[in-house]
């Protein structure tokens, strides 16, 4: 892995590679979801990614909670399948968390599922000191729960 960046248009079709390689969202929603991302340069959105070679290999998504001062929720993370479990998600979650500090934001809140699908998921947010914060049943659908987990980043 060489660097860990914000994410440019040229970028979109090595996304939608690594979105087409893990089961986070269908890669044809990426363009819609990250249009204001390249359009706006005023946004507060955040996508970023760890790259190999110059192409990205990751993805990764957050945005600012509405009506909240400082606090941002990552809606999306995920590593391309065959460079998975080699630490890149958790280097991600250490850009995003620094980056997000240093612009003075206050706490990352991450949404996960309850199934045991999930279980390294939540396991991965717990290793990174994540506090687990409420379970919401039956939130994504009949039987799957909402997990929310925070950290402080100041």
């Amino acid at each position: 892995m060489n660097e860990i960046r914000l994410v440019t248009k040229d970028d979109l079709a090595d996304l939608k590679n690594v979105l087409d390689s893990i089961e986070l969202f269908p890669s044809e929603m990426l363009d819609e979801l990250i249009a204001d991302y390249l359009a706006n340069h005023m946004t507060e959105e955040i996508w970023f990614t760890a790259t190999e070679k110059g192409k990205p290999i990751s993805i990764g998504y957050c945005a600012p909670e509405k009506l909240t001062e400082g606090t941002y929720n990552l809606y999306a993370i995920g590593v391309r399948s065959d460079v998975q479990a080699k630490g890149i998600g958790s280097k991600m979650m250490a850009f995003i968390e620094n980056h997000l500090r240093e612009k003075g934001h206050r706490l990352l809140i991450v949404d996960t599922s309850g199934t045991d699908d999930f279980k390294l998921t939540r396991r991965f947010y717990e290793k990174l000191e994540y506090n687990k914060e409420a379970v919401i049943r039956d939130f994504w659908k009949e039987g799957d729960d909402k997990v929310v987990f925070w950290k402080k980043l100041n």
